[in-house]
């Protein structure tokens, strides 16, 4: 069985890599490069990568890890899997390199193409998210809160939005409410501020990877919430042949979510 305190404990030791190099004031020490879609991958992710996949591997060294520092796995080789860890070990690379501290580290645990078991922490913001069938919760300053999406929508909807990943269509998309609050923020926290209950919808109108938004997944639909694949009007499922996600809607409520797809 898998214990939610040693995800919170892998979290934390990678946290802790991660913020050593957070916080260095020389930029050059990060040691960044650029992948063939040209987003940035520091020593930190690397360094993160390297504790998260051996901390799993002793959990349980039978489940398989799909990392986004590792995803050159071959559909063939990991179609097969019904169980498996999703993992990025900095989401909001940018966030990072900014040092606004929007960043997260991302495990989830998917079954049978579902998330069952999720934990975003945000090391820079000491803020922990996790969701499985036992509950979705926030961890902060040792406080741990049970979780929920809003169960009613005031007349203002609350909107958030990325960051540093711009998309045209969101104007188009505003326009379906007469009074918004748009909020932006970076990495799968957006999806976590959906699951708390401080924000009513993230839509998402530009690329994604499945490792982005598995583990803030789970913590969603087990606070009620639901990810919404724009392309199959269903809820998102992993571990496909590509792994690039389609546009999505994270949100709270079915009613809203029937009235914008």
């Amino acid at each position: 069985m898998i214990n939610i305190e040693d995800l919170i404990k892998i979290c934390e030791n990678a946290g802790n890599k991660i913020m050593d190099i957070y916080e260095s004031a020389d930029i050059s020490k990060m040691e960044i490069e650029y992948k063939d879609d040209k987003s940035p991958l520091t020593l930190a992710d690397k360094e993160a990568n390297k504790i998260i996949c051996k901390s799993l591997i002793k959990i349980d060294p039978e489940i398989p890890i799909l990392s986004e520092e590792g995803a050159k796995i071959s559909y063939e080789n990991r179609k097969t899997w019904t169980k498996f860890w999703l993992i990025d070990p900095i989401d909001g690379t940018k966030e990072f390199i900014k040092k606004n501290g929007e960043f997260t580290i991302n495990i989830a645990l998917i079954e049978n193409q579902k998330p069952t078991l999720g934990i975003v922490y945000a090391p820079a913001l000491k803020k922990y998210w996790f969701g499985s069938k036992k509950g979705a919760f926030k961890l902060e300053n040792g406080r741990k809160q049970k979780i929920n999406v809003n169960q009613e929508l005031g007349k203002t909807i609350k909107v958030v939005a990325s960051r540093s990943h711009k998309s045209p269509k969101l104007n188009s998309f505003l326009s379906n409410f007469d009074k918004y609050e748009l909020v932006s923020m970076g990495s799968s926290i957006k999806i976590c501020l959906v699951a708390e209950g401080s924000a009513d919808i993230y839509p998402r109108l530009a690329p994604t990877m499945e490792w982005d938004t598995a583990a803030a997944h789970a913590v969603l639909k087990f606070a009620n919430g639901s990810l919404i694949d724009l392309k199959s009007k269903k809820e998102m499922i992993y571990n496909r042949k590509d792994l690039k996600n389609s546009f999505f809607i994270a949100n709270s409520q079915l009613e809203l979510k029937e009235m914008l797809i």
